[in-house]
Order: structure tokens, then sequence, then C-alpha cells
């Protein structure tokens, strides 16, 4: 049975999907209740692994937790801290569980996050883990050899940064990523929309793949320049940051800005991944503001 979020790209439809970070400790229940007030209002749950570096319980715990609850999740899968056995046990685990929709990562570098000394795997990157996964789909393991207790049926996704200065580069990783089997992408954030109107035109709409433009929640003046100064490949303009600074309320002038540019997706993509950190209940507002009917 395909999932809600597949079942949807295929349909067509304009995909909304939010990101959820997993505790950092064994009680669930913050993550539940603001994945809950978002299960009317998104096709799934996006579950970080390991985000920044940062240890946090398994996006494989989280989403089942999450389908426990009746809410669809993505799950996430980093090559960062597991080898090629490992990765493919939690796919057939996750398999097994009921979940559907995978996001294939690389991960990012252990030393940015809260175990620096920490011990990196990356036996495989993100654009072989989508092969692998591929291989598992068809009812092989990594090494060829068929699966007896049956193929695994996974919507499995890839992310994209169309915001990298090198064109031949976006188009070459974007390309290998389809060849590899990406079904679906998700983009980093996204700040220059002229730019990401001619990457989906030029270089996704082509391959016809749906791709969600991810939309990040700023808070503040102050928020926007920490994600200048850390997030590499991402310059949010200067226009924006004193449009925060100047505004009375901050996180409402946020809340406008994200809306305005679900509505510039909407003109341009399949869809958007939004963003808002530690204000996962303010998603609903986006989406209302921005005239995102409920599903």
């Amino acid at each position: 049975m395909l999932s809600r979020l597949h079942r949807a790209a295929n349909a067509r439809d304009f995909l909304v999907t939010a990101e959820i970070c997993p505790p950092k400790g064994g009680d669930p229940q913050r993550m539940l209740k603001m994945a809950a007030a978002l299960r009317s209002r998104v096709h799934a749950v996006n579950v970080t692994d390991g985000s920044r570096a940062v240890m946090r319980m398994s996006s494989l715990a989280a989403s089942v937790l999450l389908l426990q609850n009746g809410i669809e999740p993505v799950c996430q899968l980093a090559c960062r801290d597991r080898n090629a056995i490992a990765l493919q046990a939690d796919l057939l685990g996750a398999h097994a569980l009921g979940i559907r929709n995978v996001l294939a990562l690389t991960g990012d570098p252990v030393k940015a996050g809260d175990h620096p000394n920490a011990k990196s795997v990356f036996e495989l990157e993100s654009v072989r883990l989508l092969k692998a996964i591929g291989k598992l789909n068809r009812g092989y393991d990594a090494n060829d050899k068929a699966l007896p207790d049956g193929a695994l049926d996974l919507f499995v996704g890839a992310a994209v940064h169309p915001q990298i200065k090198s064109w031949s580069s976006l188009q070459q990783r974007f390309e290998r990523k389809v060849a590899a089997g990406a079904q679906f992408f998700q983009s980093q954030l996204i700040v220059d929309f002229d730019r990401f109107d001619k990457f989906v035109t030029q270089i996704a709409a082509p391959c016809n793949r749906p791709v969600l433009a991810g939309i990040f929640l700023l808070k503040s003046a102050k928020n926007a320049r920490f994600i200048n100064k850390n997030l590499p490949g991402v310059a949010i303009p200067e226009d924006t940051i004193s449009r925060l600074e100047r505004a009375k309320h901050p996180l409402q002038e946020g809340l406008d800005i994200a809306a305005e540019q679900v509505r510039a997706a909407r003109d341009i993509c399949q869809g958007v991944h939004l963003m808002a950190v530690k204000r996962e209940e303010l998603i609903p507002e986006i989406l209302d503001r921005a005239g995102i009917e409920r599903l």
C-alpha cells in the first residue's frame, strides 16, 4: 500500500511536509504533541536523523512513535553513523514496522555537533544509499543477493541544495540522485526564489520528480544572521534581515515572510518542506497565512 505522501505525489498534489527533531531524551511527549498539531496540515512529518551531528533519539524510533499515533513520518537516514550492514538493517526494520517514506542523506560532519570526538563512518554517501534502497525495493541486498523474506516498498527521497554557487555541480548531483532512484526531493532553505525557479525549470522539471522547497521560519534578525554565519551556502538577503529588524513583532514578521515564500513556491514547484525549529506549533499558522487548506 502506498503512503499518503506517495499517493499525493503521484496525483500531482501540492505536497506539504514539516520537520521535527526527535527528543534529546527518552520522553517523546513534546514531539508527539507538536506532530499531532500538524496531522491535518501536512502529508507527512519529516523526522531528522542526528541533524547537525547532535545526538538525539533515533529517527527510526521516533518515526514509529509518530506512526503509532496516526501521523505519517518521513524517516531520515544518514550515512554518517552506520555502515552498509546497519543502514540496510534499519531499512528492513523500518519497512517491517510500517514506515514507507525515507529520506536518504549523507549526514553532517561529526565535528559540527555535540560529540566532536565520535568516530564517523561514511561507508556510503547519499547516492550510494539511494542505490542500496533501490536494490532492497527490487528484492536484493547491496551485494546483489536475493532477500529471502521479500522486497521492500519504500518511497525514497533525497536532498538538494539549489543555492550552491556551481550550477554544473548542482545539475550533476541532482541527476546522479535521480539515476540512483530518488523519487522526490527536499530542498535546503531557499532564499533566492529566482534561482530556485531557474533550477526547477532547467534541471528538475525534465526529470519529472517532485521538488519540495525548504521554507524556514525566521524568528528575528539575530536568527537570520546566525543562519548566514553557520549554514554554508545560505545567504538570507539584507532586505529580509532589515525587515525583521524594523518589525515591532519580529516573530509575526517572520510568519508573514514564511507564508509569502510558501505562496512563491506554489507557483514554482510541487511542494514545500517547512522548518520551524523549536516553534513547530506555528507551522499551521504559516499555512493559514499562505492560503493552504487543511488536507
